[in-house]
């Protein structure tokens, strides 16, 4: 076996390994779903945003929830109403 040809194996491996880890990534950000009520969130994280659907935003909008900030008493909490992407789901 050459050279060129181990060098190609390794590197598809790599990227094949590369590849699985960014798809596990994006499919565990992407599982959060849409709550109905800001209760539900039991343990927010830093930086995690969860959508909470509880009517209080304009139509064509839903409510965010973001973990902003660390505090002495765990994560605080902002909320901003964004932009509704795709179809209203129950």
């Amino acid at each position: 076996m050459s050279l060129v040809t181990t060098l190609g194996r390794a590197t598809f491996g790599c990227a094949a390994c590369l590849a699985l880890l960014i798809s596990t990534a994006l499919a565990t950000t992407a599982r959060a779903g849409t709550l109905g009520r800001e209760q539900d969130i039991v343990d927010l994280k830093l930086g995690q945003r969860v959508q909470v659907d509880d009517g209080t935003c304009p139509a064509g909008q839903i409510k965010e929830v973001r973990g902003a900030k660390m505090t002495d008493k765990g994560v605080s909490r902002t909320a901003t109403c964004v932009a509704r992407f795709g179809p209203k789901s129950r």
